[in-house]
Parts: structure tokens; C-alpha cells; sequence
């Protein structure tokens, strides 16, 4: 993965955070620009161009990890195959030496009569025991000889179809990582054509908009009373906070940059608890809770479509790697339109002491790195 997107230079004076909430529905539109644009229409369109990457991210995600287990199953076909190949290779081996033996001890004479002729009875009656055993070693042989070409022949058609497979995702992979380069393009194009002011406006609107959102969302009640963490749910946060400040990139699980679903499988990776990889499968294969029972390391999630994700880490706020151009930070719950929350570990006892991380001075006060362009994606 390549690294960080260069960021315009008419951006690097802003120091109001920016994350997407949605436009306030009281705001009113700000003056009209030199180019007849409000700020709160390019508010509008950039957080419909950045949820547009993210929705896109998270499906090259799910490729991603689709294709990891595809290629694994080739390897393991590819293994099992090159047994049977070993297993037939014997088995033709011992017919032949079985044939062989069979002509050698040929005769014409039934066994009754070779049994009256021989001048040793006894002599006569072992190696008739041996002839019956070569013939049934002879069926054996040739019935296993039979099941191992019909196990090889159906292990390499297996084989093929899942390199086919393989091959289909690699290629539905390049399409999705072309639409992301598409969606991050726009975003650079709409960001490059701001000026100062306007980003600095874009900065303020959304700031203020987080906050009115994050004031409506704890007056409703949704929240209760934080609950302690697992112990899992405490490494995962733990895990998070130290993330703080790294940089966000599409695709990316660490450790140097994440995306969001990057950071909250990791962390829960490293607590002791796989989960899968995507927002969307977090969303669909974990246990869901209540946002009033939520607890310090369970995922919050966000858009009707399950675009994005979130860690909770206590008191209505959570960690997350919040888009392009920004670094995994601290931000209130209702940055983004909630959807739900789930539990990793809904089999996890609460710890009898919590101590909360301490987080970096500024962590919480909203902000991050203002709106940037992302540059040429990978």
C-alpha cells in the first residue's frame, strides 16, 4: 500500500476539525461564492463523495478478504491433490507388481488338481492359500487403484474451479479498487477547486453541526449509563487509543494506517476475538445490542447501509479512522447518522475495576487535520 495522500497546500492552515455529520436541518445556506456555490451545498456533496469511497472501500474490503480465503482454498486443493497423485502413483505401482506376480504364479491346472499331482500335498495346498491371497490383495489394489483416480480426477476439477473463482474475484477486485481511485478523484477534484475561506467555512459548519447532532442524540435518552468493558472489550480500546494520530488509508489494517473497519478488526484482533474484516459484516454476523447497554470496546455503526464503524470508548464518544485526509481520532457518537451497535464478545464478563485510557491532551476537543486532498490513490 502506498503511503499518505499529499495534501493541497491551501489546506495546511486549517486547524478546525472536520468529521461528516450531516448538514444541520436549521443551517442556513451561507452566501453564494464566486462560483455561485454555498457552503453548505459543498458540504453536502463532499460528505455524499466521501461516504461513496467508504461504501466502495468497504466492498474492495469484503473482495479482499473473499479472495484471501479463495487462495487459501486453492492451496489447500492444491495439497490434497498432490496426496492423491502420490496415492495413485502407489496404487498403480502395486498392480503392476501384482500383475506381475499373478503371471508368474499363472497355471492352467484348477487347484484340485494341482493338489492331486503334487508330489507335496501340503506345498501344494499353501501355495494355493497364496494364489487366493494374491487374488484378493488383487481386488483390493484394483478398487483402491479406482478410487484414487476418481478422488484425483474430482480434486483437480475442484482445483480449477476454484482458480477460476480466484481468478473472477482478483478481477472484480481491480474493478472495485478503480472505483475507489474514481470516488477518491472526485473528492481530490471538488477539494482542489475550494479556496481558504471556503474550506475554512466547510470546517465551521460541520464542527458546529457535529455538536448540535452529538446535543439532540445524548438529550434523546438513547444512551444509558456506561457499563464496564470486557476484558476484551478493555485490550480493544487500549489497542485503539494507541492508534491515535495514525493516518487514515482505504484498505489499510496497520500498522502504520487503517481504515475504519481496518482499525476495529485489528483491535479486536489483538484483544483475542477475531471478527470479520468489513463494516457490513460486523454489522451482520455480530451480536447487536442496544445503544442504552453499550460498553467501552463494542462497535458502533453508522449509515442505513453499514458503511462505517466506530470503537465506543465511553461518556457518548468513540474512536475511529474517519475518512481520507484525517487521522484516527477521538470524536462524539453522533458524528456520523448512527445505525446501531454490536458486541464482539457478548459472552465477555464486565471487569470488576475500569480505569479508562488516558488519551493525549486535545484528543477529544473535536478536531483533526481540516479538509485535504487525498492525491493519487494507490
Amino acid at each position: 500500500m502506498s503511503g499518505r495522500f499529499p495534501r493541497l497546500a491551501c489546506t495546511a492552515a486549517l486547524a478546525a476539525g472536520i468529521v461528516l455529520a450531516p448538514v444541520p436541518a436549521a443551517a442556513e445556506p451561507a452566501p453564494g461564492t464566486t462560483d455561485d456555490r454555498t457552503v453548505a451545498g459543498l458540504l453536502t456533496d463532499l460528505q455524499r463523495l466521501y461516504r461513496e469511497a467508504e461504501r466502495a472501500t468497504e466492498t474492495y474490503n469484503g473482495t479482499e478478504e473473499r479472495l484471501q480465503k479463495q487462495r487459501a482454498e486453492v492451496r489447500r486443493l492444491d495439497a490434497e491433490l498432490a496426496r492423491a497423485r502420490t496415492s495413485l502413483h502407489d496404487s498403480r505401482g502395486a498392480a503392476g507388481r501384482l500383475a506381475r506376480q499373478q503371471y508368474q504364479n499363472r497355471s492352467d491346472l484348477s487347484p484340485y488338481l494341482r493338489l492331486l499331482l503334487a508330489r507335496d500335498p501340503q506345498h501344494a495346498i499353501d501355495q494355493g492359500h497364496v494364489i487366493g491371497r494374491l487374488a484378493r490383495e488383487r481386488v483390493e489394489t484394483v478398487g483402491r487403484l479406482a478410487g484414487d483416480e476418481k478422488k484425483a480426477e474430482g480434486l483437480a476439477r475442484r482445483s480449477r474451479e476454484a482458480l477460476a473463482r480466484q481468478a473472477s474475484l482478483a478481477e472484480r477486485q481491480e474493478k472495485e479498487r478503480n472505483g475507489v481511485r474514481e470516488r477518491l478523484h472526485a473528492v481530490e477534484e471538488l477539494l482542489a477547486s475550494l479556496t481558504p475561506e471556503q474550506l475554512a467555512a466547510l470546517a465551521e459548519l460541520e464542527k458546529s453541526g457535529i455538536a448540535e447532532q452529538q446535543e439532540r442524540f445524548l438529550a434523546s435518552g438513547a444512551l444509558g449509563d456506561d457499563a464496564k468493558p470486557s476484558a476484551g472489550g478493555d485490550r480493544a480500546v487500549r489497542f485503539a487509543v494507541e492508534q491515535l494520530g495514525k493516518p487514515y488509508e482505504w484498505g489499510a489494517e496497520g500498522p502504520a494506517s487503517y481504515d475504519c473497519s481496518g482499525l476495529t478488526s485489528v483491535a479486536w484482533e489483538r484483544a483475542g476475538t477475531p471478527i470479520p474484516r468489513t463494516s457490513q459484516e460486523q454489522w451482520a454476523r455480530l451480536e447487536h445490542v442496544p445503544l442504552d447497554r453499550l460498553r467501552p470496546g463494542d462497535l458502533v455503526v453508522y449509515f442505513p447501509e453499514a458503511t462505517h464503524v466506530a470503537l465506543y470508548l465511553g461518556d457518548g464518544m468513540v474512536v475511529q479512522a474517519p475518512r481520507p485526509g484525517a487521522d484516527v481520532k477521538v470524536s462524539p457518537i453522533a458524528a456520523n447518522p448512527v445505525l446501531g451497535a454490536v458486541r464482539p464478545d457478548p459472552g465477555g464478563q464486565p471487569v470488576r475495576r475500569y480505569t479508562p485510557p488516558r488519551l493525549p491532551a486535545g484528543a477529544t476537543d473535536g478536531s483533526d487535520e481540516g479538509y485535504a486532498a487525498t492525491g493519487p490513490a494507490r
